[in-house]
């Protein structure tokens, strides 16, 4: 059932992305930088995917409709929940079609807790 639940969490992430700026705090610096949508790829928490759905179920659809358009033919290595500088974050491992092992970073703030 958890294992359900995650895989829907994050297909509703990918559904939909934000498209305006968003500012994010860079970890390393502690300085707030400006991150433009089309910097965010998900590769890492300041340029995580910004899922804007509002429940759970929907959130978790738009992860995986996000990395099913960018990474077709990607398979799941592992999911995990973390936290970010007081943000939940979905981290997604994957391996591309063409081999390449990744991190997708989700920012699920707008959904996480929600049903």
């Amino acid at each position: 059932m958890k294992k359900i639940l995650i895989v829907l969490f994050v297909a509703m992430m990918a559904a939909s992305c934000n498209t305006s700026k968003k500012a994010s705090h860079n970890s390393t610096t502690g300085n707030a930088t400006t991150v433009s949508e089309a910097d965010r790829d998900g590769t890492s928490y300041e340029k995580a995917i910004v899922i804007q759905e509002k429940t759970e179920s929907t959130g978790v659809d738009a992860e995986y409709a996000w990395l099913k358009e960018h990474y077709p033919g990607y398979k799941m290595k592992q999911q995990s929940l973390t936290n970010q500088n007081g943000k939940p974050y979905d981290l997604i491992e994957i391996v591309t079609a063409q081999g390449k092992e990744m991190t997708i970073y989700f920012d699920i703030s707008n959904f996480f807790g929600k049903w």
